[in-house]
């Protein structure tokens, strides 16, 4: 059968580290009040120079080198971000650019923080009917650029970076590699529980972000768990097999919570919220990335991947490394 399977995986993040002792010298907030709130201690903030594509074209250019595959080779690009350079044209198209990948098609996608699952699915629909041979798939943002630096509910939660992986199309056993499978939702009666207000249509503005912080929380740690457990109904496997899962970092107490509705131990669980903070549709693959390159994720590891994020949309796939 074919299917996606992931040749490499590559990640950026900007140079500025910010950590929480900072961000309390001009917001109203402190070190122990976010850890205590969140998990997390740092995040990393975009200067100038460094863009969405920036991000993303780093990213994907060390997955590429990670897979030992030349950006020619590449026929799809699939760039999840609520963060574009411009309104137009996508972000992803400038990535291609910069890669050289001429003639693949290119095209943004935009479900916030489930952005990434999003791609990685549209991706692998693509290649599994033949559309596509070799995709890359990338999360990529810069969130610093929407928030509103006074709002201490948000501005403390967020970072910016870049992910990547390397898809590429096999004929391999039933028991072999690739994207077993994967769910995607939303509910858009919960817009108005995380969203930015602004936008080209509405206001002509970027707009901030806005939450309702204990509202999501609920919602994340619900839709999470059940639609792990759909890919877990649809591949026939339960909880106990999965090697790993890598969340989207959104929040550490999130992080617990979908882990125990699930049974699963937190140590099977991909953490770097506390260093990345939440860094939306990047947030997955920049996790797998750094689980990767440091031995975690090993070849033949079952490994879940799950977000949710504003809209509401939420998703998971299930892949074997």
């Amino acid at each position: 059968m074919i299917r996606s399977v992931v040749k490499g995986s590559g990640s950026s993040l900007p140079k500025r580290v910010v950590t929480n002792e900072e961000l309390a010298k001009t917001v109203d907030t402190s070190d122990q009040w976010i850890r205590e709130r969140t998990g997390i201690t740092q995040r990393y903030i975009a200067g100038e120079g460094e863009t969405t594509s920036t991000l993303a074209t780093a990213a994907a250019h060390a997955a590429l080198a990670d897979a030992g595959i030349d950006a020619k080779a590449i026929d799809l690009i699939v760039l999840a971000t609520a963060t574009p350079d411009r309104t137009f044209p996508a972000t992803a198209t400038l990535v291609q650019d910069a890669l050289g990948c001429d003639g693949a098609a290119a095209f943004d996608v935009a479900a916030v923080c489930s952005g990434f699952l999003y791609a990685l699915a549209t991706a692998d629909s693509m290649i599994k009917t033949g559309m596509a041979k070799c995709a890359l798939v990338i999360g990529a943002e810069t969130f610093s650029r929407i928030l509103d630096w006074e709002d201490r509910a948000t501005c403390v939660l967020f970072g910016d970076g870049a992910g990547a992986v390397v898809l590429s199309a096999e004929d391999v056993a039933e028991d072999g590699p690739g994207v077993l499978a994967s769910r995607l939702h939303a509910a858009g009666e919960h817009g108005d529980l995380l969203y930015v207000d602004g936008g080209p249509s509405t206001t002509g503005t970027v707009g901030k972000v806005r939450m309702m912080g204990r509202e999501v929380f609920r919602h994340a740690v619900v839709n999470l768990a059940e639609v792990l457990e759909e890919v877990l109904t649809a591949t026939g496997y339960t909880a106990a097999d999965i090697d790993w899962v890598v969340p989207h970092q959104a929040n550490r107490r999130i992080l617990d919570a979908t882990a125990r509705k699930l049974g699963l131990p937190i140590d099977k669980v991909i953490v770097t919220v506390d260093r990345h903070a939440n860094t939306s549709a990047a947030s997955v693959p920049l996790a797998f990335d750094e689980a990767r390159r440091d031995g975690r994720l090993k070849q033949g590891d079952l490994v879940m991947l799950e977000a949710m994020g504003g809209g509401f949309t939420w998703g998971a796939s299930l892949i074997r490394l």
